[in-house]
């Protein structure tokens, strides 16, 4: 009896657990790009890490190169983009759960990190009487970033509340 009761217990656990929902993934990419803007994983969207727009765009009539900025001018473009794929995916800025931000050394800094022009964009997106939460966060300095002019390139994880 005992037997049987232990051999039912385990075919119930094993029916239970083939039952569980399983996770959808959703890739978010075009042809033009060589990675996902964001993968969904059930209800938490990773996104990919995020660099500047120019500040100032490039001039092929003057001759002039793209202006990125300083690092809070580009942490500022970073984070209006990542607000901007949020958006599109029906989430916000409230919705991120965690945040890592390499930070390049800025050579107008000696090159080291720029921790205050970072926390200078940070907080006009986080801990604000509008939006008032924060994710968890990581900011480390990296010696470069894929793009020669980038200072700073920032990834989020947003969470669909329910």
């Amino acid at each position: 009896m005992k037997i049987r009761i232990g051999v039912m217990a385990a075919a119930l656990m094993a029916v239970a657990c083939s039952m569980q929902a399983q996770v959808v993934v959703k890739h978010l990419q075009d042809d033009k790009s060589p990675i996902a803007s964001g993968v969904w994983a059930g209800d938490t969207l990773y996104l990919s890490g995020q660099l500047a727009s120019p500040a100032t765009p490039a001039d092929a009539t003057k001759g002039t190169a793209a202006v990125y900025g300083d690092t809070k001018t580009q942490a500022f473009s970073a984070l209006t983009k990542i607000q901007g794929l949020l958006k599109a995916q029906g989430l916000d800025m409230k919705d991120v759960v965690k945040m890592t931000v390499f930070l390049a050394g800025d050579p107008a800094n000696g090159g080291k990190l720029d921790f205050a022009g970072l926390q200078g964009a940070y907080t006009q997106f986080f801990g604000t009487k509008d939006q008032p939460n924060k994710p968890a966060r990581s900011a480390v300095q990296v010696a470069a970033l894929a793009a020669p002019w980038a200072l700073v390139e920032i990834e989020v994880i947003a969470v669909k509340g329910k």
